[in-house]
């Protein structure tokens, strides 16, 4: 059972100097709280480290450590999340974006053709299309996601990033013309209903829908792979994030349907996170 968190109040008058010396909580997290509450650059909270804080401010700068301590995860609280090199707004109707994903975005890179076109399933906040298009402006890429608040979010972090990306609402492959692509890629929901990790740390705030199937973890891998032969190019590359012990079944999904070249690759802690295969 975890402890109550504990209430947290900054009093006027406390200096920046003193909150980063014996900070309320975690000294990162404090620093990240500080910048947001004081809008101030981190090289801005070293050499104002003398400024006092009004009444206001430091009401504020209480209420975000009261919303950590409580468990909220900071992308929540200052609408931000840093994912490949970009600034990402999030809000709690998407997964925060997470350093194992860039492995996605890589390796699609590494496959996607000149001029190619990228399908991105269930795109949340946005952050894989967007990176992929950022980083590739000759590709064109199509984005869905069957949450209209997700895709609201996905439109705007592109728009910040002069992305252009189609956007379209659809459960899976059900709202998509007959376009084919050289590339799709997918972070699903893959963990299994019931699993403790969802009662646990940052998934408690994030939307369920996003992280689970609400069965065994495996039914929208194997809804994407069942439908994405009849969706890519000849040659074309899917390539999927998928959870911790799950690659031996996604290769096993990949290679019913014939694909070729089924592959998983780690993550930089040694994890297989991705798999992947090519359309015969």
């Amino acid at each position: 059972m975890q402890d109550a968190p504990r209430t947290i109040r900054i009093a006027a008058g406390s200096t920046i100097a003193a909150l980063l010396k014996k900070p309320p909580l975690d000294p990162l997290e404090t620093r990240i709280l500080l910048t947001h509450a004081l809008k101030l650059s981190r090289v801005q909270l070293i050499t104002q480290g003398e400024r006092v804080l009004t009444h206001d401010e430091a009401q504020y700068l209480s209420a975000l450590l009261q919303r950590r301590a409580d468990g909220e995860p900071i992308a929540y609280i200052v609408g931000e999340r840093e994912f490949y090199g970009l600034a990402f707004e999030v809000t709690p109707a998407v997964l925060i974006p997470r350093p194992e994903t860039e492995l996605l975005v890589e390796l699609a890179l590494e496959r996607l053709p000149q001029n190619g076109r990228v399908l991105d399933m269930g795109t949340g906040s946005g952050a894989i299309a967007i990176a992929i298009a950022h980083s590739r402006p000759d590709a064109t890429v199509t984005a869905l996601d069957v949450s209209q608040d997700a895709l609201a979010v996905a439109r705007r972090n592109a728009q910040r990033h002069a992305a252009d990306i189609r956007f379209v609402q659809s459960d899976w492959f059900e709202a998509l013309d007959e376009q084919r692509f050289e590339l799709i890629v997918s972070n699903p929901p893959y963990i299994v209903a019931g699993d403790d990790h969802l009662s646990q740390g940052d998934l408690r705030f994030e939307p369920l829908s996003a992280l689970t199937d609400h069965g065994d973890g495996l039914d929208c891998l194997r809804t994407i792979v069942s439908g994405a032969r009849d969706r890519l190019a000849p040659g074309g590359f899917l390539l999927m994030e998928h959870g911790y012990d799950q690659a031996a079944h996604v290769r096993a999904l990949l290679t019913e349907r014939q694909f070729h070249a089924v592959q998983s690759w780690c993550d930089l802690a040694g994890i297989e996170r991705v798999t992947g295969g090519q359309h015969p």
